[in-house]
């Protein structure tokens, strides 16, 4: 069974910001991802809205025909506009306000009644709920206990030392997610896969669901077309 591929369109925000208009459009971006074989959407709003902004996450849900996936801390600003929007699944991730991007994982003992009552509200809306969590088995545990659905695997360390020691980079995933298997949880995985890294990746860690991939992919996509990179992609996840 192929792993899920949910494409991140953050970064095709951050072009159209970057002038002002609307120009590329984020709606038909997410439309035509789903139409080239994407099998979900995912964006994070971040606090200053210098891509994704909170005023699309309602249309962008309206027009999805997969799964719609938000990422972000929950401040109470994020869980106001996630639990209106109510996307399929919300990624809990613990970045700072500021912080350039999401790399590193929940300390979920430190944050156990936070995210305890977080993902318990969030739940009673029907919304599956993922933790961004360091590829640590011991910490699997931690995130069953406090009620999450499924577990997001930084990746961003593997992809740093895949092509020095590809067996070694994924060994801590393949020990987590078959703790994750265990006890019950979904299995996600995201940050700096590509198409180098992303097939070994995906044949290694046991009862993977979903990738989440926007950088590398939009990336790939100035030179290969955005319809045939995410095909590219959809083999790799194969």
């Amino acid at each position: 069974m192929a792993v899920k591929l949910s494409v991140n369109i953050n970064k095709v925000a951050l072009i159209r910001n970057s002038r002002g208009g609307n120009l590329p459009n984020l709606k038909q971006v997410a439309i035509d991802c789903e139409e080239f074989g994407a099998d979900g959407i995912t964006v994070h709003p971040r606090p200053d809205e210098r891509h994704v902004r909170y005023s699309d996450l309602p249309v962008l849900k309206e027009c999805n025909t997969t799964e719609f996936n938000i990422e972000g801390y929950p401040s109470e600003q994020f869980l106001n506009h996630v639990k209106t929007v109510k996307p399929h699944q919300c990624t809990l991730v613990p970045d700072p306000p500021g912080v350039l991007t999401s790399s590193e994982g929940w300390d979920v003992l430190r944050h156990k009644e936070l995210l305890s009552r977080v993902i318990a509200s969030l739940q009673d809306d029907g919304i599956r709920v993922s933790l961004f969590m360091e590829p640590d088995a011991k910490q699997m545990s931690y995130a069953k206990e406090v009620g999450a659905d499924r577990v997001e695997l930084y990746t961003g360390r593997y992809a740093d030392n895949y092509h020095d020691d590809r067996e070694l980079a994924v060994a801590e995933h393949v020990g987590a997610g078959r703790e994750a298997n265990l006890l019950g949880l979904g299995l996600n995985a995201g940050h700096d896969l590509n198409l180098d890294n992303l097939a070994y990746y995906c044949q290694q860690v046991p009862g993977l669901l979903e990738v989440s991939i926007g950088h590398a992919l939009i990336t790939d996509s100035l030179y290969y077309g955005l319809q045939n990179t995410i095909m590219m992609y959809l083999q790799k996840c194969k």
